[in-house]
C-alpha cells in the first residue's frame, strides 16, 4: 500500500479536531444546526491553516444522514463516499489549472443538474484569485443565485485578488495562523498517535518557525521522522535536518559584535556554512531573533502575551536587559539590508561577514548608527575611568572625542536634505524700473480700492512719486499716516506684485521727509547748503522693508 503523507493522514475529520479556528468552527456549526447556511462562503487566510479541510468537513456535515450537532458521522454511506472522494456531490475545483472562462461555463452547466445522491451539491474552488476576470464575470450570477441544492466554498491565500462582486456574493471567514502554543499542544498529540518520540524542545521549534501553517509543521516532523526513524527527534536533530541554527549561535554572535571581535564573528559563519547552514536563512533568521530581543525589550509581555516558550522568553529577556535598544535596531537594519543584497549576489557568505565587520568597526561607516555605536563605546569607557587598562586616553581625551562625534551626529541629524527636483522652487519676480513705477503711479486711484478701510482712506491721500534710485515712495501728507502704513508694508509690496507681476522697492514716507530727501538727492538752489544738510541729519527717516 502506497505511504500517505503524515499532513493528509492526520487531517481532522470533525470540526472538534480543527486546531485554532474556533471562531469559524463555531459559527459553522451553528449555521448547520439552525439550518440557516449561506449559499456561498469565502475562506481566506495562509497556506496551511486548515481551509480546504474545513469546506470538506462542511460538505459531509451538510450531506450527512445522522449529524450530530453539526458534526458529520463519518461512517454513513455519504460521508464515506465523500472521504473516499468517490462522490458525485463535492467537487473540489483547482482554480489554478481551471481558470478559464470555459472551465466556468461548464460548471454553469453542471449545476442545473441536481445531485444524484444526498441532498446538496458543494462547489469547492480552491486559490479561485486565479480565476481570470472573465471567468469571474461569468460565474458572478451563478453565484448570486444558486439552485437550492448547490453550495459554494471558494477558497485563497490571496483575498485582495478577489472582486468585490465576488465578496460581496459570499460570507467572508478570515483563517487565523494557528498560534505556537496551540501548535505545539497538537504535534505533540498527533506524535504520540504515531509512535513518534520527539522533545519538547524540538516541537517549540517546528512550531515557531512553521510560520502559522499546520501542514509545514506536521511535514516537518513526518520528515524527521523517516530520517531518524526509531530514534528520539530530538532539537540539534531537527536543526541538522533542517539545515538551520540553534538561538544559541545567534547569541553567540551578537555578543561577538558587540565585543568588537571580528575573529569569533568570522569563526561563526565558517561553523554554519560546514555545517551545512543555507547562509540567506541564517541571515533571515539572525534578523528574526533580533526582532524578538528588540520586542521582549520594548514590551515587556509575558510568554502567553508573545506567544514564544518560558525558557526562549527568559533568554530573550536577559539578552534585552544588557543590550541597548537603538543598538538592537541599528543590527535589524545592517542585517536586513544585507539580506535584500544576498538575493542577487554569487556570494552570499561574503555579504555577511562584511557586514558583521562593519558592525564590528563602526569607524569605517558614517552613518547615524554607527556614529551612535561609537558614542556609545565611548561613553562606557569613560564610565570606567581614566586608569582602566581598556582606555588609554585620558579623561579629557574622551570628553575631546565625545564632543567631536556628538558634532557628528547633529550633523548627520541636521543634514538638509535636497528637494530641488521634488519641490520646483517659485520662480522669482523681475523687479520694477521706473516705466512700472510709473504703471502704478497712473493706476493709483484704482489699486487703493482693493485695501479695506482705514488702509484705504490712508492710501486715497498719499501720492507716488521717485527719486534718482529704484524705490516707489508712496508719499503721505502727515507723519502719522507713514509710520502706520510701513508697519504695514508688507502688505502693499505682496499686493502689488500679484496686481502688477513686479517685485517693487517700497517705502512709505511723510511729504515732509520726502522734500528733504529730495533735496538732498537733486538739491535746492535757493537753500543754503549747509543748513539743509544739517536739516537732513537731524531728520529720522522710516525704516525701509524690502
Amino acid at each position: 500500500m502506497p505511504y500517505t503523507a503524515l499532513y493528509r493522514k492526520l487531517r481532522p475529520l470533525k470540526f472538534a479536531d480543527v486546531v485554532g479556528q474556533g471562531h469559524i468552527v463555531r459559527t459553522l456549526i451553528n449555521q448547520l444546526t439552525s439550518r440557516r447556511v449561506p449559499h456561498a462562503y469565502l475562506f481566506c487566510g495562509t497556506r496551511g491553516t486548515g481551509k480546504t479541510t474545513v469546506a470538506r468537513i462542511f460538505a459531509r456535515a451538510l450531506n450527512c444522514e445522522n449529524p450530530s450537532g453539526g458534526e458529520p458521522c463519518n461512517a454513513c454511506e455519504t460521508c464515506l463516499d465523500i472521504l473516499k472522494q468517490r462522490s458525485m456531490n463535492v467537487i473540489e475545483i483547482d482554480a489554478a489549472s481551471n481558470n478559464g472562462v470555459d472551465d466556468i461555463r461548464e460548471l454553469r452547466e453542471e449545476v442545473r443538474y441536481s445531485p444524484p445522491g444526498g441532498v446538496y451539491k458543494v462547489y469547492i474552488v480552491d486559490e479561485v484569485h486565479m480565476l481570470s476576470g472573465a471567468a469571474f464575470n461569468a460565474l458572478l450570477k451563478t453565484l448570486e443565485e444558486p439552485p437550492e441544492y448547490v453550495f459554494f466554498i471558494l477558497a485563497t491565500t490571496d483575498p485582495q485578488k478577489i472582486p468585490a462582486t465576488v465578496h460581496s456574493r459570499c460570507q467572508r471567514f478570515d483563517f487565523k495562523r494557528v498560534s505556537r502554543r496551540d501548535m505545539a499542544a497538537a504535534l505533540t498529540g498527533y506524535m504520540r498517535e504515531e509512535g513518534v518520540m520527539v522533545d519538547d524542545a524540538a516541537i517549540d521549534y517546528v512550531a515557531r518557525v512553521s510560520d502559522g501553517s499546520m501542514r509545514d509543521a506536521i511535514s516537518v516532523l513526518d520528515q524527521c521522522a523517516s530520517f531518524y526513524q526509531g530514534e528520539t527527534i530530538t532539537l540539534a536533530k531537527t536543526l541538522d535536518m533542517l539545515g538551520a541554527a540553534d538561538d544559541c549561535v545567534f547569541f553567540d554572535l551578537i555578543d561577538a559584535i558587540m565585543r568588537c571581535d571580528n575573529g569569533k564573528c568570522m569563526a561563526i559563519i565558517d561553523a554554519q556554512i560546514k555545517n551545512g547552514v543555507d547562509i540567506q536563512q541564517f541571515a533571515h533568521e539572525l534578523t528574526a531573533h533580533l526582532r524578538d530581543v528588540l520586542v521582549v525589550k520594548a514590551s515587556g509581555g509575558t510568554p502567553d502575551d508573545l506567544d514564544m516558550s518560558a525558557d526562549r522568553h527568559a533568554r530573550l529577556k536577559e539578552r534585552g536587559a544588557v543590550s541597548d535598544a537603538l543598538a538592537i535596531i541599528a543590527y535589524i537594519d545592517a542585517f536586513s539590508e544585507n539580506l535584500g543584497q544576498m538575493r542577487y549576489s554569487l556570494n552570499p557568505r561574503l555579504l555577511l561577514e562584511v557586514c558583521c565587520i562593519k558592525l564590528c568597526c563602526p569607524e569605517t561607516e558614517d552613518s547615524g548608527a554607527a556614529i551612535y555605536t561609537r558614542l556609545n563605546k565611548l561613553e562606557q569607557r569613560l564610565e570606567a575611568g581614566p586608569a582602566a587598562k581598556a582606555a588609554p586616553e585620558t579623561s579629557g581625551e574622551l570628553l575631546a572625542r565625545i564632543k567631536e562625534l556628538e558634532i557628528a551626529v547633529d550633523a548627520v541629524k541636521n543634514k538638509p536634505v535636497d528637494t530641488e527636483k521634488k519641490t520646483a522652487k517659485p520662480k522669482p519676480r523681475p523687479k520694477a524700473v521706473p516705466d512700472d513705477i510709473l504703471k502704478v503711479k497712473e493706476n493709483w486711484g484704482r489699486f487703493v480700492e482693493k485695501f479695506d478701510s482705514p488702509a484705504m482712506e490712508m492710501l486715497k491721500n498719499a501720492i507716488v512719486e521717485t527719486l534718482d534710485d529704484d524705490a516707489m515712495y508712496i508719499v503721505f501728507p502727515d507723519a502719522v499716516s507713514g509710520d502706520l502704513m510701513t508697519k504695514n508694508l508688507q502688505i502693499i509690496i505682496e499686493t502689488l506684485e500679484a496686481e502688477f507681476g513686479k517685485n517693487y522697492h517700497v517705502v512709505c514716507i511723510s511729504s515732509e521727509r520726502f522734500a528733504a530727501r529730495r533735496a538732498l538727492t537733486y538739491g535746492e538752489p535757493d537753500a543754503d547748503a549747509e543748513g539743509l544738510e544739517q536739516v537732513i541729519n537731524n531728520i529720522n527717516f522710516d525704516v525701509e522693508i524690502i
